[in-house]
Protein backbone atom coordinates (compact mmCIF):
# COMPACT_ATOMS: atom_id res chain seq x y z
CA UNK A 1 0.00 0.00 0.00
CA UNK A 2 1.49 3.24 -1.27
CA UNK A 3 -0.03 6.39 -0.20
CA UNK A 4 0.20 10.19 -2.29
CA UNK A 5 -1.09 13.81 -1.17
CA UNK A 6 -4.29 15.41 -1.40
CA UNK A 7 -2.34 18.74 -3.07
CA UNK A 8 0.24 16.87 -5.05
CA UNK A 9 -1.07 13.15 -6.95
CA UNK A 10 3.15 12.65 -7.96
CA UNK A 11 3.52 12.39 -4.34
CA UNK A 12 3.98 8.57 -3.68
CA UNK A 13 5.05 7.76 -0.46
CA UNK A 14 5.11 3.87 1.67
CA UNK A 15 2.94 3.76 4.78
CA UNK A 16 6.31 4.43 7.65
CA UNK A 17 6.94 7.71 5.53
CA UNK A 18 3.24 8.89 5.79
CA UNK A 19 2.95 8.33 9.25
CA UNK A 20 6.57 9.41 10.10
CA UNK A 21 5.93 12.34 8.62
CA UNK A 22 2.73 13.40 9.27
CA UNK A 23 1.85 15.95 6.76
CA UNK A 24 3.18 16.29 3.35
CA UNK A 25 5.69 18.79 2.30
CA UNK A 26 3.38 20.96 0.56
CA UNK A 27 0.57 20.87 3.01
CA UNK A 28 -1.37 18.42 2.17
CA UNK A 29 -2.39 15.47 3.55
CA UNK A 30 -1.38 11.97 3.19
CA UNK A 31 -4.39 9.60 1.96
CA UNK A 32 -3.90 5.76 0.95
CA UNK A 33 -3.84 5.64 -3.22
CA UNK A 34 -6.83 2.90 -3.18
CA UNK A 35 -9.43 1.84 -0.03
CA UNK A 36 -8.83 -1.75 0.20
CA UNK A 37 -11.71 -4.38 0.36
CA UNK A 38 -13.53 -5.65 3.49
CA UNK A 39 -15.28 -8.63 1.72
CA UNK A 40 -18.85 -9.96 3.29
CA UNK A 41 -17.36 -13.43 4.32
CA UNK A 42 -14.22 -11.24 6.39
CA UNK A 43 -16.75 -9.12 7.96
CA UNK A 44 -18.61 -12.72 9.11
CA UNK A 45 -14.84 -13.67 10.50
CA UNK A 46 -14.34 -10.64 12.10
CA UNK A 47 -17.22 -10.64 14.00
CA UNK A 48 -16.14 -14.31 15.77
CA UNK A 49 -12.59 -12.38 16.83
CA UNK A 50 -11.79 -9.95 19.64
CA UNK A 51 -10.87 -6.49 19.45
CA UNK A 52 -7.17 -6.98 18.90
CA UNK A 53 -7.41 -9.64 16.07
CA UNK A 54 -10.13 -7.29 14.24
CA UNK A 55 -7.30 -4.34 14.49
CA UNK A 56 -4.89 -6.36 13.46
CA UNK A 57 -6.82 -7.30 10.47
CA UNK A 58 -7.85 -4.14 9.39
CA UNK A 59 -4.86 -2.30 9.65
CA UNK A 60 -2.96 -5.21 7.37
CA UNK A 61 -4.58 -4.24 4.83
CA UNK A 62 -3.11 -0.63 4.97
CA UNK A 63 0.05 -1.04 5.72
CA UNK A 64 1.54 -4.14 4.33
CA UNK A 65 2.47 -4.83 0.51
CA UNK A 66 4.63 -2.25 -1.53
CA UNK A 67 7.33 -0.13 0.37
CA UNK A 68 10.80 -2.53 -0.39
CA UNK A 69 12.35 -2.16 2.57
CA UNK A 70 9.91 0.64 4.57
CA UNK A 71 7.37 -2.17 4.09
CA UNK A 72 5.45 -3.92 7.45
CA UNK A 73 5.70 -7.67 8.66
CA UNK A 74 1.91 -9.14 9.39
CA UNK A 75 3.63 -9.84 13.07
CA UNK A 76 5.56 -6.40 13.46
CA UNK A 77 1.52 -5.33 13.01
CA UNK A 78 0.58 -7.70 15.79
CA UNK A 79 2.91 -6.40 18.27
CA UNK A 80 2.44 -2.76 17.82
CA UNK A 81 -1.51 -3.40 18.13
CA UNK A 82 -0.88 -5.76 21.10
CA UNK A 83 1.26 -3.52 22.76
CA UNK A 84 -1.05 -0.44 22.70
CA UNK A 85 -4.81 -2.52 23.65
CA UNK A 86 -3.96 -5.29 25.61
CA UNK A 87 -3.27 -3.85 29.27
CA UNK A 88 -4.87 -0.32 28.06
CA UNK A 89 -8.33 -1.03 28.28
CA UNK A 90 -9.72 -2.97 31.51
CA UNK A 91 -13.04 -4.66 30.82
CA UNK A 92 -15.04 -4.19 29.08
CA UNK A 93 -12.61 -3.56 26.46
CA UNK A 94 -11.74 -0.91 23.88
CA UNK A 95 -14.82 -0.10 22.33
CA UNK A 96 -18.03 -1.94 24.04
CA UNK A 97 -21.51 -1.28 22.59
CA UNK A 98 -24.00 -0.25 25.05
CA UNK A 99 -27.94 -1.17 23.96
CA UNK A 100 -30.18 1.95 24.91
CA UNK A 101 -33.67 0.54 26.02
CA UNK A 102 -35.40 1.60 22.47
CA UNK A 103 -33.84 -1.14 20.91
CA UNK A 104 -32.88 0.80 17.97
CA UNK A 105 -30.54 3.07 19.44
CA UNK A 106 -26.64 1.85 20.26
CA UNK A 107 -23.97 3.82 21.85
CA UNK A 108 -20.73 3.11 20.58
CA UNK A 109 -18.57 3.66 23.97
CA UNK A 110 -15.08 4.85 23.10
CA UNK A 111 -14.06 6.27 26.47
CA UNK A 112 -12.69 3.15 28.80
CA UNK A 113 -8.76 3.93 27.98
CA UNK A 114 -6.26 5.89 29.89
CA UNK A 115 -7.42 9.83 29.65
CA UNK A 116 -11.52 8.26 29.37
CA UNK A 117 -11.92 9.83 25.91
CA UNK A 118 -12.09 8.34 22.36
CA UNK A 119 -9.10 9.89 21.44
CA UNK A 120 -7.30 6.84 23.43
CA UNK A 121 -8.05 4.17 20.98
CA UNK A 122 -5.95 5.67 18.00
CA UNK A 123 -3.48 7.56 20.20
CA UNK A 124 -2.22 4.28 22.43
CA UNK A 125 -1.48 3.00 18.73
CA UNK A 126 -0.14 5.73 16.94
CA UNK A 127 3.29 5.97 19.24
CA UNK A 128 3.58 2.00 18.29
CA UNK A 129 3.46 2.91 14.87
CA UNK A 130 4.96 5.81 14.72
CA UNK A 131 8.45 4.21 16.43
CA UNK A 132 8.49 1.34 14.19
CA UNK A 133 7.69 3.31 11.08
CA UNK A 134 10.78 5.74 12.78
CA UNK A 135 12.77 2.96 12.24
CA UNK A 136 12.04 2.03 8.66
CA UNK A 137 12.73 5.50 7.69
CA UNK A 138 13.95 8.32 9.83
CA UNK A 139 17.55 6.75 10.36
CA UNK A 140 17.74 7.37 14.13
CA UNK A 141 16.42 10.64 14.45
CA UNK A 142 14.94 12.03 16.96
CA UNK A 143 11.00 12.77 16.65
CA UNK A 144 9.60 15.88 17.83
CA UNK A 145 5.69 15.70 18.29
CA UNK A 146 3.51 18.67 17.68
CA UNK A 147 0.33 18.79 18.39
CA UNK A 148 -2.71 20.85 18.89
CA UNK A 149 -5.61 19.98 20.84
CA UNK A 150 -9.48 21.23 21.14
CA UNK A 151 -8.99 19.14 24.85
CA UNK A 152 -9.16 15.53 24.43
CA UNK A 153 -6.36 14.75 22.04
CA UNK A 154 -3.89 16.38 24.11
CA UNK A 155 -3.75 14.57 27.03
CA UNK A 156 -3.99 11.42 24.79
CA UNK A 157 -1.09 11.89 23.34
CA UNK A 158 0.65 12.66 26.46
CA UNK A 159 0.07 9.73 27.70
CA UNK A 160 0.53 7.76 24.62
CA UNK A 161 4.25 9.40 24.05
CA UNK A 162 4.73 9.53 27.45
CA UNK A 163 8.52 8.78 27.81
CA UNK A 164 8.60 6.80 24.75
CA UNK A 165 12.10 6.29 23.51
CA UNK A 166 13.28 8.59 20.68
CA UNK A 167 10.42 10.73 20.83
CA UNK A 168 9.70 14.20 22.35
CA UNK A 169 6.20 15.97 22.33
CA UNK A 170 4.31 19.39 22.32
CA UNK A 171 1.30 20.14 23.38
CA UNK A 172 -0.53 23.96 22.75
CA UNK A 173 -4.36 24.13 24.10
CA UNK A 174 -6.44 27.25 23.93
CA UNK A 175 -6.23 28.65 27.56
CA UNK A 176 -9.28 29.60 27.89
CA UNK A 177 -11.31 26.91 25.77
CA UNK A 178 -11.17 23.40 27.75
CA UNK A 179 -13.05 21.90 30.98
CA UNK A 180 -10.86 22.05 33.82
CA UNK A 181 -10.52 18.20 33.81
CA UNK A 182 -9.11 18.77 30.31
CA UNK A 183 -6.97 21.05 31.26
CA UNK A 184 -5.68 19.38 34.62
CA UNK A 185 -5.29 16.15 32.66
CA UNK A 186 -3.16 17.84 30.49
CA UNK A 187 -1.03 19.91 32.89
CA UNK A 188 -0.02 17.22 35.48
CA UNK A 189 0.78 15.28 33.15
CA UNK A 190 4.00 12.98 33.74
CA UNK A 191 7.50 12.15 31.65
CA UNK A 192 10.57 13.59 31.07
CA UNK A 193 9.53 14.04 27.11
CA UNK A 194 6.35 16.22 27.48
CA UNK A 195 6.01 19.51 27.49
CA UNK A 196 2.53 21.20 27.65
CA UNK A 197 2.00 25.25 26.79
CA UNK A 198 -1.33 27.10 26.80
CA UNK A 199 -1.89 29.20 23.80
CA UNK A 200 -4.40 32.60 24.07
CA UNK A 201 -6.60 31.74 21.77
CA UNK A 202 -9.32 29.28 20.32
CA UNK A 203 -8.35 25.97 18.82
CA UNK A 204 -7.90 26.97 15.27
CA UNK A 205 -5.17 29.59 16.74
CA UNK A 206 -3.43 26.64 17.95
CA UNK A 207 -4.05 24.50 15.01
CA UNK A 208 -3.03 27.10 12.35
CA UNK A 209 0.30 27.38 14.56
CA UNK A 210 1.04 23.56 14.31
CA UNK A 211 0.95 23.96 10.83
CA UNK A 212 2.30 26.89 10.19
CA UNK A 213 5.73 24.92 12.21
CA UNK A 214 5.35 22.09 9.80
CA UNK A 215 5.11 24.29 6.51
CA UNK A 216 8.92 26.73 7.98
CA UNK A 217 11.41 24.95 5.85
CA UNK A 218 14.08 26.76 7.27
CA UNK A 219 13.31 25.52 11.03
CA UNK A 220 13.13 21.86 9.36
CA UNK A 221 16.63 22.65 8.30
CA UNK A 222 17.59 23.25 11.13
CA UNK A 223 16.14 20.71 13.00
CA UNK A 224 17.48 17.85 10.17
CA UNK A 225 21.00 19.34 11.51
CA UNK A 226 20.51 18.45 14.67
CA UNK A 227 19.33 15.32 14.29
CA UNK A 228 15.49 15.70 14.87
CA UNK A 229 12.38 15.70 12.81
CA UNK A 230 8.93 16.81 13.21
CA UNK A 231 5.66 15.03 13.08
CA UNK A 232 2.14 15.13 14.32
CA UNK A 233 -0.27 13.45 17.10
CA UNK A 234 -3.20 14.65 15.17
CA UNK A 235 -5.58 13.09 12.78
CA UNK A 236 -3.93 14.89 10.19
CA UNK A 237 -1.19 12.12 10.71
CA UNK A 238 -2.54 8.79 8.67
CA UNK A 239 -1.33 7.03 11.70
CA UNK A 240 -3.98 8.68 13.93
CA UNK A 241 -7.01 7.82 12.10
CA UNK A 242 -6.09 4.41 10.50
CA UNK A 243 -6.96 2.98 14.03
CA UNK A 244 -10.31 5.02 14.21
CA UNK A 245 -11.62 2.99 11.09
CA UNK A 246 -10.89 -0.12 13.47
CA UNK A 247 -13.79 0.59 16.04
CA UNK A 248 -16.55 0.87 13.44
CA UNK A 249 -16.24 -2.22 11.89
CA UNK A 250 -16.01 -3.70 15.24
CA UNK A 251 -19.10 -2.10 16.28
CA UNK A 252 -21.18 -3.60 13.24
CA UNK A 253 -19.50 -6.84 14.26
CA UNK A 254 -20.66 -6.86 17.38
CA UNK A 255 -24.01 -6.23 16.53
CA UNK A 256 -23.92 -9.21 14.05
CA UNK A 257 -22.63 -11.39 17.17
CA UNK A 258 -25.01 -9.66 19.26
CA UNK A 259 -27.90 -10.79 16.63
CA UNK A 260 -29.05 -7.38 16.32
CA UNK A 261 -27.89 -6.94 12.73
CA UNK A 262 -28.16 -9.50 9.71
CA UNK A 263 -25.54 -9.84 7.19
CA UNK A 264 -25.27 -7.51 4.81
CA UNK A 265 -27.82 -5.23 6.28
CA UNK A 266 -27.11 -1.39 6.97
CA UNK A 267 -26.97 1.07 9.99
CA UNK A 268 -26.21 4.56 10.02
CA UNK A 269 -23.45 5.97 12.47
CA UNK A 270 -23.89 9.17 13.97
CA UNK A 271 -20.58 10.97 15.12
CA UNK A 272 -19.85 14.68 17.21
CA UNK A 273 -17.42 15.65 15.80
CA UNK A 274 -15.32 19.34 15.15
CA UNK A 275 -12.37 18.23 13.29
CA UNK A 276 -14.01 15.49 10.84
CA UNK A 277 -11.11 12.79 11.46
CA UNK A 278 -14.02 10.98 13.43
CA UNK A 279 -16.69 10.52 11.02
CA UNK A 280 -13.86 10.58 8.44
CA UNK A 281 -12.96 7.23 9.76
CA UNK A 282 -16.81 5.87 9.07
CA UNK A 283 -16.19 6.51 5.68
CA UNK A 284 -13.57 4.82 4.97
CA UNK A 285 -15.07 2.06 6.66
CA UNK A 286 -18.05 2.14 4.21
CA UNK A 287 -15.56 2.67 1.35
CA UNK A 288 -14.20 -0.77 2.36
CA UNK A 289 -17.38 -2.55 1.86
CA UNK A 290 -18.72 -1.72 5.69
CA UNK A 291 -22.69 -1.83 5.39
CA UNK A 292 -23.45 1.60 6.20
CA UNK A 293 -26.28 3.76 5.02
CA UNK A 294 -26.09 7.23 6.23
CA UNK A 295 -23.17 9.16 8.09
CA UNK A 296 -24.80 11.98 10.58
CA UNK A 297 -22.81 14.59 11.58
CA UNK A 298 -23.30 16.01 14.62
CA UNK A 299 -22.11 20.14 15.29
CA UNK A 300 -22.72 22.25 18.15
CA UNK A 301 -23.23 25.39 17.51
CA UNK A 302 -19.56 26.42 15.60
CA UNK A 303 -22.13 24.44 12.59
CA UNK A 304 -19.61 25.17 10.01
CA UNK A 305 -19.69 21.31 9.13
CA UNK A 306 -23.18 21.38 9.22
CA UNK A 307 -23.49 24.14 6.58
CA UNK A 308 -20.92 22.89 4.97
CA UNK A 309 -23.07 19.47 4.26
CA UNK A 310 -25.98 21.43 3.53
CA UNK A 311 -25.39 24.22 1.07
CA UNK A 312 -21.65 23.10 -0.09
CA UNK A 313 -19.95 26.26 1.11
CA UNK A 314 -17.20 25.96 3.72
CA UNK A 315 -16.74 29.74 5.31
CA UNK A 316 -15.31 30.08 8.68
CA UNK A 317 -16.06 33.63 8.58
CA UNK A 318 -17.90 33.66 11.53
CA UNK A 319 -18.23 34.25 15.37
CA UNK A 320 -16.57 31.69 17.55
CA UNK A 321 -18.57 30.29 20.32
CA UNK A 322 -17.25 28.64 23.70
CA UNK A 323 -19.27 25.60 24.56
CA UNK A 324 -20.72 22.83 26.73
CA UNK A 325 -18.94 20.57 24.16
CA UNK A 326 -15.37 22.12 23.59
CA UNK A 327 -13.63 19.29 21.84
CA UNK A 328 -15.70 20.29 18.95
CA UNK A 329 -15.20 24.03 19.18
CA UNK A 330 -13.48 24.36 15.73
CA UNK A 331 -14.22 26.66 12.86
CA UNK A 332 -11.09 24.39 10.64
CA UNK A 333 -11.98 21.38 9.86
CA UNK A 334 -8.87 19.77 8.63
CA UNK A 335 -9.85 16.16 7.59
CA UNK A 336 -12.42 17.21 5.41
CA UNK A 337 -9.82 17.39 3.09
CA UNK A 338 -9.50 13.95 2.92
CA UNK A 339 -13.11 13.47 2.32
CA UNK A 340 -13.00 16.20 -0.71
CA UNK A 341 -9.99 14.48 -2.83
CA UNK A 342 -12.21 11.10 -1.56
CA UNK A 343 -15.33 12.61 -3.46
CA UNK A 344 -13.79 14.33 -5.93
CA UNK A 345 -11.88 11.12 -7.57
CA UNK A 346 -8.44 12.28 -6.18
CA UNK A 347 -8.71 15.79 -7.95
CA UNK A 348 -5.15 17.32 -6.09
CA UNK A 349 -5.56 20.46 -8.19
CA UNK A 350 -8.89 21.06 -6.92
CA UNK A 351 -8.10 20.07 -3.31
CA UNK A 352 -4.80 22.80 -3.47
CA UNK A 353 -7.27 25.56 -4.80
CA UNK A 354 -9.88 25.33 -2.10
CA UNK A 355 -7.46 25.01 0.77
CA UNK A 356 -5.65 28.02 -0.85
CA UNK A 357 -9.07 29.89 -1.08
CA UNK A 358 -9.94 28.59 2.55
CA UNK A 359 -6.29 30.32 4.01
CA UNK A 360 -6.89 33.56 1.40
CA UNK A 361 -10.19 34.40 1.87
CA UNK A 362 -11.80 32.15 4.45
CA UNK A 363 -14.12 30.12 2.40
CA UNK A 364 -14.58 27.84 -0.58
CA UNK A 365 -17.23 26.33 -2.32
CA UNK A 366 -17.69 22.67 -3.95
CA UNK A 367 -19.36 22.18 -7.47
CA UNK A 368 -22.71 20.56 -7.09
CA UNK A 369 -22.32 17.23 -8.63
CA UNK A 370 -19.46 16.67 -5.78
CA UNK A 371 -21.92 18.34 -3.03
CA UNK A 372 -24.49 15.60 -4.08
CA UNK A 373 -21.99 12.28 -3.94
CA UNK A 374 -20.78 13.94 -0.57
CA UNK A 375 -24.83 14.20 0.46
CA UNK A 376 -25.72 11.17 -0.77
CA UNK A 377 -23.91 9.45 2.33
CA UNK A 378 -23.37 12.50 4.98
CA UNK A 379 -26.50 14.32 6.78
CA UNK A 380 -26.00 16.68 9.29
CA UNK A 381 -27.52 18.38 12.27
CA UNK A 382 -26.48 20.52 15.46
CA UNK A 383 -27.03 21.46 18.65
CA UNK A 384 -26.61 24.32 20.88
CA UNK A 385 -26.07 24.48 24.31
CA UNK A 386 -29.68 24.52 25.73
CA UNK A 387 -30.25 21.66 23.76
CA UNK A 388 -26.95 20.09 24.55
CA UNK A 389 -28.78 19.97 28.27
CA UNK A 390 -31.78 18.84 27.54
CA UNK A 391 -30.55 15.81 25.82
CA UNK A 392 -28.53 14.79 28.82
CA UNK A 393 -31.74 15.02 30.95
CA UNK A 394 -34.26 13.35 28.66
CA UNK A 395 -31.87 10.50 27.79
CA UNK A 396 -31.34 10.02 31.39
CA UNK A 397 -34.29 10.41 32.54
CA UNK A 398 -36.11 8.06 29.99
CA UNK A 399 -33.19 5.78 28.91
CA UNK A 400 -31.08 5.68 32.08
CA UNK A 401 -27.98 6.65 30.21
CA UNK A 402 -25.76 9.24 31.25
CA UNK A 403 -23.94 11.14 28.39
CA UNK A 404 -21.41 13.36 28.01
CA UNK A 405 -21.91 16.60 26.33
CA UNK A 406 -20.17 15.79 23.10
CA UNK A 407 -22.49 12.70 23.07
CA UNK A 408 -25.15 14.09 23.69
CA UNK A 409 -24.76 16.71 20.31
CA UNK A 410 -24.91 13.42 18.38
CA UNK A 411 -27.97 12.36 20.36
CA UNK A 412 -30.46 15.23 19.60
CA UNK A 413 -28.99 15.63 16.39
CA UNK A 414 -30.36 11.59 15.85
CA UNK A 415 -33.46 12.18 17.73
CA UNK A 416 -34.12 15.46 14.82
CA UNK A 417 -32.89 13.27 12.18
CA UNK A 418 -35.60 10.71 12.98
CA UNK A 419 -38.19 12.92 13.41
CA UNK A 420 -38.07 14.51 10.42
CA UNK A 421 -37.10 11.88 7.69
CA UNK A 422 -39.75 9.36 9.81
CA UNK A 423 -36.78 6.69 9.26
CA UNK A 424 -35.85 3.90 12.18
CA UNK A 425 -32.71 2.29 10.92
CA UNK A 426 -30.72 1.12 13.52
CA UNK A 427 -28.49 3.30 14.71
CA UNK A 428 -25.08 3.34 16.67
CA UNK A 429 -23.93 6.94 18.25
CA UNK A 430 -20.66 7.32 19.07
CA UNK A 431 -19.99 8.34 22.30
CA UNK A 432 -16.34 10.43 22.85
CA UNK A 433 -15.63 10.78 26.26
CA UNK A 434 -16.94 10.34 29.56
CA UNK A 435 -19.59 12.26 31.26
CA UNK A 436 -16.98 13.15 34.45
CA UNK A 437 -14.82 14.93 31.99
CA UNK A 438 -17.47 17.73 32.11
CA UNK A 439 -19.24 16.88 35.24
CA UNK A 440 -20.37 20.50 36.30
CA UNK A 441 -22.71 20.43 32.80
CA UNK A 442 -23.49 17.25 33.28
CA UNK A 443 -24.80 17.57 36.98
CA UNK A 444 -26.30 20.78 36.13
CA UNK A 445 -28.37 19.06 33.39
CA UNK A 446 -30.29 16.51 35.61
CA UNK A 447 -30.15 18.49 38.59
CA UNK A 448 -30.50 22.08 37.63
CA UNK A 449 -29.50 24.34 41.09
CA UNK A 450 -26.02 25.25 42.09
CA UNK A 451 -23.41 23.10 40.77
CA UNK A 452 -19.62 23.13 42.66
CA UNK A 453 -17.51 25.39 41.07
CA UNK A 454 -14.63 22.50 41.67
CA UNK A 455 -14.40 19.73 38.93
CA UNK A 456 -13.78 16.96 41.89
CA UNK A 457 -16.56 18.11 44.20
CA UNK A 458 -19.00 18.28 40.71
CA UNK A 459 -17.91 14.82 40.00
CA UNK A 460 -18.31 13.47 43.90
CA UNK A 461 -21.84 15.00 43.28
CA UNK A 462 -22.30 13.19 39.89
CA UNK A 463 -21.42 10.02 40.95
CA UNK A 464 -23.45 10.23 44.19
CA UNK A 465 -26.82 11.34 41.86
CA UNK A 466 -26.76 8.95 38.95
CA UNK A 467 -24.85 5.67 40.97
CA UNK A 468 -22.11 5.92 38.16
CA UNK A 469 -18.71 5.35 39.38
CA UNK A 470 -16.30 8.20 38.74
CA UNK A 471 -12.99 7.02 36.48
CA UNK A 472 -10.43 6.47 39.07
CA UNK A 473 -7.56 8.17 36.65
CA UNK A 474 -10.24 11.27 36.75
CA UNK A 475 -10.27 11.31 40.66
CA UNK A 476 -6.15 10.71 40.88
CA UNK A 477 -5.95 14.46 39.24
CA UNK A 478 -6.75 15.72 42.63
CA UNK A 479 -3.59 14.79 43.89
CA UNK A 480 -1.42 15.12 41.28
CA UNK A 481 0.91 18.77 40.92
CA UNK A 482 1.06 21.14 38.16
CA UNK A 483 3.95 21.12 36.08
CA UNK A 484 3.46 23.16 33.17
CA UNK A 485 1.79 26.71 33.15
CA UNK A 486 2.97 28.68 30.12
CA UNK A 487 1.04 30.19 28.14
CA UNK A 488 1.92 31.66 24.96
CA UNK A 489 0.50 34.11 22.23
CA UNK A 490 -0.37 31.85 18.82
CA UNK A 491 2.89 33.73 17.14
CA UNK A 492 5.08 33.05 19.93
CA UNK A 493 4.64 28.91 19.66
CA UNK A 494 7.76 27.96 17.84
CA UNK A 495 9.57 29.32 20.32
CA UNK A 496 8.18 26.17 22.74
CA UNK A 497 9.07 23.78 20.54
CA UNK A 498 12.80 23.46 21.31
CA UNK A 499 13.08 21.44 23.93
Amino acid sequence: MLYTSTRDHGVRVSAAQAIAQGISREGGLFVPESVPALLPRELEALAGMDYIARAEAILVKFLTGEGGGEGWRREEIARCVRAAYENSFPAPGAAPLCALPDGKTFLLELFHGPTCAFKDIALQLLPQLLTAAAKKVLSGREVIILTATSGDTGKAALEGFCDVPGTKIAVFYPSEGVSEMQRLQMVTQEGENVRVIGVRGNFDDAQSGVKAIFGDRALAARMAAAGKVFSSANSINWGRLLPQIVYYISAYCDLLRQGALSGGQALDFVVPTGNFGNILAAYYAKEMGLPVRRLLCASNRNRVLTDFLQSGCYDRRRAFFTTLSPSMDILISSNLERLLWLCSGGDCQAVAGWMAQLAREGCYSVPEALLQKIQSVFAAGDCDDAQTGETIRRVYETQGYLSDTHTAVALHALQVWRGRTGEALPAVVVSTASPFKFAGSVLAAIQPGAVPADPFAAAQALEALSGVPCPAQLKALARKPVRFREICEPKDMKDYILF
